[in-house]
């Protein structure tokens, strides 16, 4: 895997786009002010909310609350991730994207890399080349149009055909050595005597994987008719492909659908392109592997509303059960996660050619609401005609609501719970390890003077040189004190950082929704008394330190007594605070 992205280049590449004109080109502003304004991108609305500040490179919906930098605006708007946005913006300033070296091999070039995905597409032609021409073409087709595919679904899930031959890639693709192993590198070919290549995919209907920007990143290979070997045969991992990161079918559902409304996720290839055929062009399915949180988070940025279509045997319900946990953490409000198990036997493959579009869909109109499959399958483990079933019960469900980051679901499902084992919302809510009254407490936002210089700061970073930087003011316990310091630290060791910049040095850290919420809040403090208004506030906070640290100190001198240096400290202070 590669290395991290320095922070040093991130700062670079937020100071280098002007999220004005990213954005303008994306959605298109109106100057109001010193602001820019527009409806916003992440909701409907008729009046424009949604506004961009040039001066902190920042943009905020007060409508829906949506804020951030330009990373993510291209997160939310593009539905990539961190990474992708990084290297998406990157690449509109012709910047190739360093990497600190997490190993000791040495880190692939921009042309490295390209080479890889050149090599990929090269492969997937070449099978599409074969699946027309080889001598075994009438038969692969006639197996295709047996599979009720057409040449167009065909084309635009670029699918191919593995010749049987042992070496028929290696010596088309493979033309130099250093094509010769990228084919081993990239898991195309294996080398089981030294200097002897063989094809990893040999006779099977081929099923490019493409990753979010339309790039071939690997391979799912099927056999057909009766032929031996695994049904399906899947790439391994490589430097450019992570099966649990990857949907087959993404990106062509992307091109199929200018908005998606919803998605279908199903288990194969197969699947996939049968839906397509019958005009279903939303479906997805998981990569040989189960649906993990990567795919749920990928597929929660991309659409509102996921389904998720299993068999009704054991192993379709396990699988339902699995996607479900991994999913709970991005149920926020106006997601929605449902389920639809077929009859047994059947796949989607096989029912949509039997049933069609329309009744296909019907089955997914009355899909199972999450709540539902979660507590079907919690009771089963549990026998709700006596208290040590309920207690089981309530053991399980609370865990996984505390899961989920939307207030009304948590609520919903508490309600359900609450009928189950016969105790009221107001019992189990108290239980939740995020209960909706502390939500509540967050939403209301009291402004502390803590929160006051903090929200100045993240702001205005420039505000830092109007104080003096007090490190040994960490060592009092004043709750948000060693964020204050931390913040004014970097914006003097960056004294050009945007709010934006500011803001992205703390992506990862746990305070990095605490200082979202403050760089949107509105101080309506007018530019002049900016800066009489931060040190006013410092002020507050350094004498609150300097009290703790007197109490402290009066505290000991009662029951243990203080040093000659204490009481000479103990003298300072009150002579400080009388200042």
């Amino acid at each position: 895997m590669a290395g991290k992205i320095p922070r040093q280049f991130i700062d670079e590449l937020l100071d280098r786009t002007d999220i004005v004109d990213l954005i303008d080109a994306r959605v298109g502003l109106k100057k109001a002010g010193k602001d820019y304004q527009a409806c916003c991108p992440f909701h409907n609305e008729k009046s424009p909310s949604f506004t961009v500040s040039r001066d902190k490179q920042f943009y905020h919906c007060f409508g829906c609350g949506a804020n951030g930098n330009a990373i993510s605006f291209m997160m939310e708007y593009d539905k990539l991730e961190f990474v992708d946005a990084i290297e998406e913006l990157a690449s509109l300033l012709n910047l190739e994207v360093p990497r600190e070296q997490s190993t000791g091999k040495p880190e692939r070039t921009v042309e490295q890399k390209r080479s890889d995905y050149d090599l990929m597409m090269q492969t997937a032609k070449f099978y599409q080349h074969q699946l027309k021409h080889h001598k075994n073409a009438s038969q692969v087709i006639e197996y295709v149009k047996s599979r009720g595919l057409s040449g167009e679904t065909v084309q635009h899930y670029m699918i191919g055909y593995a010749p049987p031959e042992w070496e028929s890639l290696c010596q088309q693709v493979g033309r130099n050595q250093q094509q010769k192993q990228q084919l081993i590198e990239l898991k195309l070919a294996s080398e089981k005597t030294p200097g002897r290549q063989f094809d990893f995919f040999r006779d099977r209907l081929m099923f490019p994987i493409r990753d979010k920007r339309g790039r071939v990143i690997a391979f799912g290979g099927r056999v057909m008719g009766d032929a031996q070997g695994p049904k399906y045969l899947n790439s391994p991992e490589t430097r450019i492909f992570h099966k649990g990161f990857e949907l087959y079918g993404l990106f062509e559902a992307k091109q199929a659908n200018d908005k998606l409304d919803k998605i279908l996720i199903v288990e194969g290839y197969m699947d996939v392109v049968a839906l397509a055929e019958q005009g279903i062009t939303y479906a997805v399915a998981a990569l040989g592997t189960a649906t993990t949180a990567e795919h749920m988070q990928t597929l929660f940025r991309t659409t509102d509303k996921v389904i998720c279509c299993y068999d009704g045997d054991r192993a379709g319900k396990d699988a339902a059960w699995r996607a479900l946990e991994h999913a709970l953490p991005y149920l926020k409000d106006g997601k929605s996660l449902q389920f639809v198990f077929l009859p047994d036997g059947e796949d989607p493959d096989s029912l949509v050619q039997k049933e069609g579009k329309d009744k296909f869909e019907q089955r997914l109109s009355q899909a199972k609401e999450f709540s539902k499959v979660l507590f079907d399958k919690l009771a089963q483990s549990c026998d709700l005609t006596n208290d040590a079933g309920k207690a089981k019960l309530l053991s399980d469900a609370l865990p996984l609501i505390s899961k989920l980051p939307s207030e009304f679901y948590q609520e919903s499902l508490l309600e359900k719970l609450a009928r189950l084992i016969g105790r009221t919302t107001e019992q189990l809510s108290a239980k939740l390890a995020t209960p909706k009254q502390q939500k509540n407490i967050e939403r209301k936002f009291k402004v502390t003077p803590m929160r006051r210089a903090i929200g100045l700061l993240i702001q205005h970073p420039s505000l830092a040189t109007c104080i003096d930087y007090l490190p040994e003011l960490a060592q009092m316990n004043i709750p948000g004190i060693e964020l204050l310091l931390e913040l004014q630290s970097v914006c003097l060791n960056h004294p050009s950082y945007t709010t934006a910049q500011l803001l992205e040095y703390f992506r990862d850290k746990p305070q990095y929704q605490a200082l979202q919420k403050l760089a949107v809040w509105q101080h309506e403090i007018n530019d002049q008394a900016l800066i009489q208004e931060f040190q006013n506030t410092f002020q507050f906070i350094e004498d609150q330190c300097l009290n703790f640290r007197l109490e402290t100190l009066f505290i000991k001198d009662k029951t243990q007594g203080l040093t000659s240096e204490e009481r000479q400290e103990c003298a300072l202070l009150m002579q400080a605070l009388k200042r």
